[in-house]
């Protein structure tokens, strides 16, 4: 049987493998002139593969259509990833949040092994080549057409990527295949990316990195997103794992209504904080209030605090009263910024947003509406948090279309 993989990334390639391990004629179309451009750079150039952890926690952290992949990522779990690329010759490890990553932390000896294993089972590879339609006669899919030349096969699997990174040749092409064909394509946004902010207040504290604080956005004043933890500010707005982590619940929501705030003191309650700060005061009565807090907070927030709070630099702690320490308490626990909007696909790790898995199966990847054609990866209406789960889709995914008799 004669099959085409359109995209050597992470899931076209582990397709290939597995297409050509069920001894087809495997034929991978790239683009550009080497394999796995996005792992290179991913886990900043470390590549965080997957996530050791069970398929219960795994659902918990995919953001759009978990139920779609309960099938796939059953087939080829978190477990088998870790196997998979032990065997081909990777040595792993696992760090905090049960990332797993190369031993070596080099993300090219992720693209070297799948690329040796490709190799070794004699898939054919095709260079600087770009497919610009897919050839669909009666319902089936018949092969693709290239700049070059065309490719007639009897399966085709589009594993282009979505809209992120375009540098690495994530071009929306499979977009526009699934379009061609009649699939439905959901709107498509970037994720995972850095916050652009509004006013000037960030842009004092651009450098900074807050830990062990609490970043909530809240939609017409309710809560979307709570979470503790690291993030840093930036010339734009804001970034970090806190921050990225928030743009996969924002990607889809209006941003004109939403509104972001910093717990700088999650571990206290409001009481707590306050008590914590009449000790601060007591110890320095002589001093002013723009002296008085640098054991509470980093120097560069002082003065935006301040402001917040309106009471005047030079007045003498000891003569703070009780209502504008209760306004400091406020402002520490809920210190807000207005969102402008995500960053683009340029920075963006993923794309939210893709072909609609209501018209895919979920335990082969085929789509409903063409015979012989799949849709694995990012280029599917799938997305995660941060922790290697998106590659683990792009593996299963790949996977679940690449064992296809």
């Amino acid at each position: 049987m004669k099959v085409i993989v359109i995209g050597g990334g992470a899931s076209g390639m582990i397709c290939a493998i597995m297409q050509q391990r069920l001894n087809n004629q495997v034929v991978l179309i790239e683009k550009n002139e080497k394999l796995g451009k996005k792992i290179y750079i991913t886990g900043k150039g470390r590549c965080n593969l997957t996530n050791d952890c069970d398929t219960e926690e795994f659902m918990q952290n995919v953001v759009n259509n978990p139920k779609f992949l309960m099938s796939s990522i059953n087939a080829f779990s978190p477990a088998d990833t870790m196997n998979f690329f032990e065997e081909i010759g990777l040595k792993i490890k696992v760090e905090r949040g049960n990332r797993v990553f190369p031993l070596s932390d080099k993300s090219s000896d992720v693209i070297k092994v799948l690329q040796n294993e490709l190799s070794r089972l004699g898939v054919e590879i095709k260079f600087n080549e770009t497919v610009t339609d897919l050839i669909v006669n009666n319902g089936v899919v018949n092969g693709v057409i290239t700049d070059k030349t065309k490719y007639f096969a009897d399966k085709v699997i589009v594993a282009t990527g979505g809209l992120s990174y375009p540098s690495t040749g994530s071009t929306g092409d499979g977009f526009k295949f699934a379009k061609s064909v009649g699939h439905t394509v959901t709107s498509l946004y970037p994720s995972l990316c850095g916050i652009n902010l509004k006013g000037d207040d960030y842009k004092l504290l651009q450098g900074l990195t807050l830990k062990n604080v609490k970043l909530t956005a809240k939609l017409n004043g309710k809560d979307v997103y709570s979470e503790q933890g690291e993030m840093l500010f930036t010339h734009y707005g804001i970034s970090g794992p806190l921050v990225l982590t928030c743009s996969a619940i924002l990607a889809r929501k209006s941003t004109e209504k939403i509104t972001l705030s910093i717990d700088f003191k999650p571990a206290l309650s409001e009481k707590q904080l306050d008590d914590r700060v009449l000790r601060d005061f007591a110890l320095n009565k002589n001093k002013e209030f723009k002296n008085s807090l640098d054991g509470l907070l980093p120097k560069a927030v002082i003065p935006l605090v301040i402001k917040r709070t309106q009471i005047p630099e030079y007045k003498k702690v000891s003569i703070i009263t009780a209502k504008e320490r209760e306004m400091l308490v406020k402002t520490l626990k809920n210190y807000s910024f207005e969102l402008s909007s995500l960053r683009g696909y340029n920075e963006a790790v993923i794309t939210s947003g893709g072909v609609s898995v209501k018209e895919i199966n979920p335990k082969t990847m085929e789509s409903k509406i063409i015979k012989g054609l799949y849709f694995v990866g990012e280029v599917l209406d799938v997305d995660a948090f941060t922790g290697g789960f998106n590659l683990q889709i792009a593996f299963s995914t790949g996977y679940s279309a690449g064992i296809q008799e």
